[in-house]
């Protein structure tokens, strides 16, 4: 990419994350760069985005090799187990794990790795994440398998029209409940409703980045 191109992009970012750091209180801000190449998420790195959320494996291997020291990989898509190797050694916190299978596959590959464990709160079939009641359930064993469960994560209603809130409040409450500190819920946009119930980390793609390009995986 030119590099006066690459700056202004830079700076567009900047001034996006400028705009979001006044609207998050203190809660961590996790963008988004699934999907976006490695030269966006390079100058999304330079812009000030440190903690970056991947969704696949590949995706996330290939942006090593790009990205300085000192990037922080946050794992956000659901994962397959076999997956779980290729990956292991880079991601600093899994968002995303929401049965036994994959606390144990983790617990194989990356002893004493921190953890969120995901609920579907909204009870949509097809959504990933483990029922709230099965919470403490997956929260005890990844602690059993010697894990730092660190909190729980939620993604709100797939459809736009119905309010995040209630969903984000159970997920706050069980987080309450199980003594964990960590929320990760909230996206673009419903990040302001994830805030109001309680959520530490958000995260945020489109508003930083534009429109994601077309996945293909």
């Amino acid at each position: 990419m030119d590099g006066a191109v690459s700056e202004q992009r830079i700076e567009a970012i900047s001034q996006r994350l400028d705009e979001l750091r006044g609207r998050l209180g203190s809660a961590k801000l996790i963008a988004m760069t699934k999907g976006f190449d490695a030269a966006l998420t390079l100058d999304a790195f330079k812009a000030g985005c440190a903690d970056l959320g991947e969704n696949y494996a590949q995706e996330l291997i290939a942006k090593v090799e790009v990205l300085p020291e000192g990037t922080t990989w946050h794992f956000t898509g659901q994962l397959q187990r076999n997956k779980v190797r290729r990956v292991a050694p880079f991601v600093s916190l899994w968002h995303t794990v929401d049965r036994s299978e994959l606390v144990n596959e983790i617990a194989k590959r990356a002893p004493g790795a921190s953890i969120l464990v995901q609920v579907n709160a909204t009870g949509e079939s097809g959504k990933g994440g483990c029922a709230p009641a099965e919470t403490e359930h997956l929260v005890s064993a990844g602690r059993a398998a010697g894990l730092e469960v660190v909190g729980l994560m939620t993604v709100g209603p797939t459809d736009e029209n119905v309010d995040p809130s209630p969903a984000f409040a159970v997920v706050d409450r069980l987080a309450d409940q199980l003594g964990l500190r960590e929320r990760s819920m909230g996206m673009t946009r419903d990040f302001e409703q994830a805030i109001d119930q309680g959520a530490t980390m958000v995260r945020i793609g489109s508003y930083l980045f534009g429109a994601r390009p077309l996945e293909k995986h």
